[in-house]
């Protein structure tokens, strides 16, 4: 019987721990914070840290070299032209992103994003050569009245059907939004099956479902994660608070490194 460890090592998925750091950050604590970071490295996972915009610039020159990679909470839905305030895909190319974050419930919620428009926004990131992230998630009412696989699902099906085939390309982050900021979080059993609807989901539209990561979000912390990275479609985390603090990160990071060793003490990669 192949275990869910060693499932997830024959697919070959390198747990991503990504760093989500919002509206948050100066020039000085960005940098102790980077450097931190980087000196409790390496990690035998993908690390990514998606800054504010006016940070990408610091953030590229404090991690070129380290192995951690960096992205971007947001892109516009359309390429460059007269649209004051918002940043393009091939902007954000340009500063050496790797990835970038799209559909985010704060995005969903406070700027009435459609599910339409978020699958836009990964179209354009991934035309110019970014991975976005996709966030899908539901309400603490959702759960409560069972809509939870029918709203995920509606999410992720816009994505799936602007992108075609393409989809295999992108990573997509499963965050309860009654579980982002409020210290509560999903059981690993809940996340587990949330994450297997949406493999199952991703599988009728793509044959290298398999290989997708699918990352948890939603209060993860140094206590949860090993835990939660042990379920079989859980491949890491978007990180929020605890991305700004980089004990509590790195923590995260080395159960994402623990858990990518898997039972035969081998690196996936």
């Amino acid at each position: 019987m192949v275990s869910p460890m060693n499932a997830q090592v024959t697919a070959g998925r390198l747990p991503l721990v990504v760093g989500n750091w919002k509206m948050n950050g100066t020039r000085v604590t960005n940098v102790e914070l980077l450097a931190a970071l980087r000196a409790s490295g390496p990690f035998d996972a993908e690390v990514s840290v998606c800054c504010p915009f006016p940070y990408l610039a610091d953030v590229a020159m404090s991690l070129q070299g380290s192995g951690i990679t960096w992205g971007a909470q947001d892109c516009s839905q359309h390429e460059p032209g007269a649209y004051t305030g918002e940043v393009a895909a091939v902007m954000l190319a340009e500063f050496g992103c790797r990835h970038v974050i799209v559909g985010h419930s704060e995005r969903r919620s406070q700027h009435a994003e459609s599910d339409t428009l978020v699958a836009e926004k990964a179209r354009l990131a991934l035309a110019h050569g970014l991975t976005p992230i996709v966030c899908v998630g539901e309400t603490l009412a959702e759960r409560d009245d069972g809509t939870t696989e029918g709203v995920v699902k509606r999410q992720l099906s816009a994505v799936i059907h602007t992108l075609g085939h393409c989809v295999s390309q992108i990573v997509v982050a499963y965050e309860p939004i009654w579980a982002i900021g409020t210290g509560l979080t999903a059981s690993p059993q809940q996340a587990q099956v949330v994450h297997s609807v949406l493999r199952a989901q991703l599988a009728a539209a793509s044959t290298r479902a398999i290989e997708m990561r699918l990352l948890y979000g939603g209060s993860v912390n140094a206590g949860n994660a090993q835990e939660l990275f042990a379920q079989p479609d859980i491949d890491g985390a978007l990180v929020g608070g605890a991305s700004l603090k980089a004990a509590d990160f790195s923590a995260i990071c080395r159960a994402a490194s623990h858990a990518a060793l898997g039972s035969t003490g081998k690196s996936r990669t």
